[in-house]
């Protein structure tokens, strides 16, 4: 602790400020568009892909206008996919995986040697569990589960080869064993960061992934079809998001270099991490829980409306200024992710009354957010999908810390799809270019400062 203090000591006699903050005005004048944004908040072209769409508005006459949300994988509307296997009472996230891959919706019998090699997958390399998860644990989930993907580049015997053939063969086996090791890190955590029991279960051949991730990861392996199928959903939902994404680019810049399968996906799980990101979901149970603190009448919208309102002047909840879970990059009416979870959630028979209450007082948040920020910056706003996945992660027992990973889980198969393109269509290293603007000085001699 005292070098601690004295390193910190000596940071602070350092003009930070001076050294890295940035004029506003400097961006404006080179026309630099922040963020990879345009200024009417539409993004900049960074390449194409056949992979993922997400459209939330129309351009016309050069301007953008405000569309109700979609979301394709491979050119399929996702929400025809749910519908189909909710009608026929079927899993979807391996089909969809599989999809992505592939290219392709498979045939039953493409599907069922899919799902072997994915059973396959999840049986993680002898002594992975024990020497990499066990003897270091990780007090957060997402950290860790970097670590691990890095490290399965020392079990892997052509960790380099960027033939097709082998991406595909590393998406698979990432695609399998991710829940797994997710499910088994937070075991590690629990046991030696929490003081809990720690039991580590084996992977069940036969059954979905979202089966498998709820039997790993409860102490008595059970759950019912509803919570699978609901957990089946939000994979679904999560699979895919188009190559403009932060950790979708993320891992098509790592992977322009020509580097491995496993960093390129750590950089990834490493960019779904933060709160503007993946870990918006976590921020914003965050929130609702200092919302539901800070009100009387949760059933008031005025009230309701006032404390947002707080929250936008930076007076409540963390002091950022956000309301977590509303806005979208691209979409504007709506996120068609947040539109099925609701309507899915809204048909489930059985609903304790706590969380008919919770959902109740996150669509009024919802209504009354999207009020207060339309009147200070008149867009069109919408919920996003983490406005209600974090509630229904809570509604299935699932921990806090696994909201993001969950993400992560789901998102494996679109990251893998956007590697393997980059790789074969891609064909040079992703390097923007930044404008230098500090000033040229004299270099003196350390005798003469």
């Amino acid at each position: 602790m005292v070098q601690d203090e004295t390193l910190l000591g000596f940071i602070r006699k350092v003009d930070l400020e001076a050294c890295y903050t940035i004029d506003p005005k400097e961006f404006e004048h080179f026309n630099i568009k922040r963020g990879l944004r345009n200024s009417d908040g539409t993004g900049v072209f960074a390449g194409v892909t056949g992979i993922g769409s997400v459209q939330g508005y129309r351009v016309i006459d050069g301007e953008p206008n405000p569309i109700e949300g979609k979301l394709y994988y491979r050119g399929i509307d996702v929400l025809d996919i749910i519908r189909s296997h909710a009608e026929e009472g079927t899993f979807g996230y391996e089909e969809v995986a599989y999809l992505l891959i592939f290219g392709n919706l498979p045939t039953m019998e493409q599907l069922e040697q899919y799902n072997r090699m994915l059973a396959g997958a999840r049986k993680l390399p002898e002594s992975f569990t024990e020497d990499t998860i066990l003897k270091s644990p990780g007090v957060d989930i997402m950290n860790k589960l970097s670590r691990c993907i890095l490290t399965l580049y020392n079990y892997d015997p052509a960790p380099d080869d960027t033939s097709p053939e082998n991406m595909i063969r590393q998406s698979i086996e990432l695609i399998g064993r991710v829940p797994v090791i997710i499910a088994n890190c937070y075991a590690a955590k629990r046991h030696y960061f929490d003081g809990d029991s720690l039991f580590i279960h084996i992977p069940q051949e036969g059954i979905s992934m979202a089966e498998n991730f709820l039997h790993i990861l409860r102490k008595d392996n059970q759950y019912t079809q509803e919570e699978a199928r609901l957990l089946d959903l939000l994979f679904i939902l999560h699979a895919e998001h188009g190559g403009g994404n932060n950790s979708a680019f993320a891992c098509r810049v790592l992977s322009s270099t020509g580097t491995d399968t496993y960093a390129a996906l750590a950089a990834a799980v490493g960019s779904l991490k933060g709160p503007l990101h993946g870990g918006a979901n976590v921020k914003v149970m965050e929130m609702f829980s200092d919302l539901k603190k800070n009100i009387r009448d949760p059933q008031d919208p005025e009230e309701i409306y006032a404390y947002l309102g707080k929250i936008l002047d930076k007076q409540a909840n963390d002091g950022s200024g956000k309301i977590y879970g509303l806005g979208h990059a691209v979409y504007t009416q709506s996120d068609p992710r947040a539109v099925l979870l609701k309507q899915y959630v809204q048909n489930m028979p059985g609903l304790d009354s706590a969380f008919k209450q919770d959902f109740a007082l996150m669509e009024t948040l919802e209504a009354q957010g999207i009020r207060a920020l339309r009147e200070r910056s008149n867009k069109v706003i919408c919920a996003n999908v983490d406005l209600y996945s974090g509630l229904i992660y809570r509604m299935l027992h699932i921990p806090e810390e696994l909201y993001t990973p969950i993400f992560a889980a789901a998102r494996m198969a679109g990251w893998c799809a956007h590697r393997i393109e980059e790789i074969l269509s891609g064909g040079r290293i992703i390097r923007p270019a930044y404008r230098a603007v500090s000033q040229k000085r004299s270099y003196l001699p350390l005798g003469t400062r």
